[in-house]
């Protein structure tokens, strides 16, 4: 994800000039005479970027949106309070499971945009006022929608925030971990709400298969004999073939009932003690040739009884 600031005009050494130079040479447009030139406005000192950014925002009311001198004026307003993003960026930089920080300062140049697309200078208040909100906002909002491994409801992921801080009061106030009911009490919440809140948390991260598992104490277990504690794909089932049966042995069930006695002793003769049908023959003193025809029969009514259904 790239933003870049497009900047109609190139500009001369110093940021205190009277005029600005359109790309190419060409004389300055008249709705930008009078404009300090910026050469390098992300290199400008704070004060500068301050009083740069009054002056380009007075000349943006007076113009029209969508022409190339508006969008110089806005271009450079972006470039000139880049400054203001990565300061805003840098307590963020350092969250486990967060974006890389290329990322957080486009994401927070977002926000920057929003700004100056939205503040009134007639209100006497300062650029950076409305800017800051707007940029943390962006990034918060990044960090809520794209680094959470399960999705969640945001009023769940709000939710871990506020028992995370209730959890951290509260053992250091009792020397051990809280209690839901404890949580519920503190936050005013229902022990309900509190567990619901706690499940949801676990979604924040994922952890790996192959990772060792913990102990109740969180710590890595150990076995007795020494050899590193076995991960959980080592401890999951394996597929069970007969699975893939189950669904036919239901729907089997009820056809299976209403056959004969004859017909069911067949079956359970040839399917169940897997008895040849000259062996069934004797058993039930029936003919080789006539328990291949019963069986025969049999099984083709199972089976469009079961097709038909």
């Amino acid at each position: 994800m790239t933003i870049t600031a497009t900047t109609e005009a190139t500009t001369s050494t110093t940021p205190h000039a009277t005029a600005t130079t359109p790309t190419g040479g060409a004389p300055a447009a008249p709705a930008l005479g009078g404009l300090p030139e910026v050469p390098c406005p992300r290199e400008l000192s704070t004060c500068d970027a301050r009083q740069l950014t009054r002056v380009f925002f007075e000349r943006l009311r007076s113009l029209e949106e969508g022409t190339r001198e508006y969008q110089y004026v806005r271009g450079t307003l972006i470039e000139m309070n880049i400054s203001l993003v990565n300061f805003v960026a840098r307590p963020f930089r350092d969250r486990p499971g967060g974006p890389e920080n290329e990322d957080i300062v486009q994401v927070g140049i977002i926000g920057l945009i929003k700004a100056i697309d939205r503040y009134d200078p007639e209100r006497n208040t300062q650029f950076t006022t409305l800017a800051v909100p707007y940029i943390t906002g962006e990034i918060k909002r990044h960090f809520r929608d794209t680094t959470w491994a399960v999705r969640v409801p945001r009023r769940l992921q709000e939710q871990r925030l506020l028992l995370a801080r209730a959890t951290e009061e509260l053992t250091s106030e009792t020397d051990r971990a809280p209690t839901p009911a404890e949580l519920a009490t503190h936050l005013g919440l229902t022990e309900d709400e509190v567990r619901e809140g706690l499940v949801a948390a676990n979604g924040y991260s994922s952890q790996s298969l192959d990772a060792p598992q913990a102990d109740a104490g969180g710590s890595a277990a150990t076995p007795a004999n020494g050899q590193p504690a076995r991960s959980l794909a080592e401890t999951v089932g394996d597929l069970d073939p007969a699975l893939a049966a189950v669904e036919d042995r239901q729907a089997l069930a009820p056809l299976l009932a209403g056959l004969d006695e004859r017909s069911t002793r067949i079956l359970q003769l040839r399917f169940g003690q897997e008895m040849t049908q000259a062996e069934i023959g004797e058993e039930v003193g029936l003919s080789q040739m006539h328990v291949s025809r019963l069986l025969a029969r049999t099984l083709e009514n199972l089976r469009e009884d079961l097709l038909h259904d």
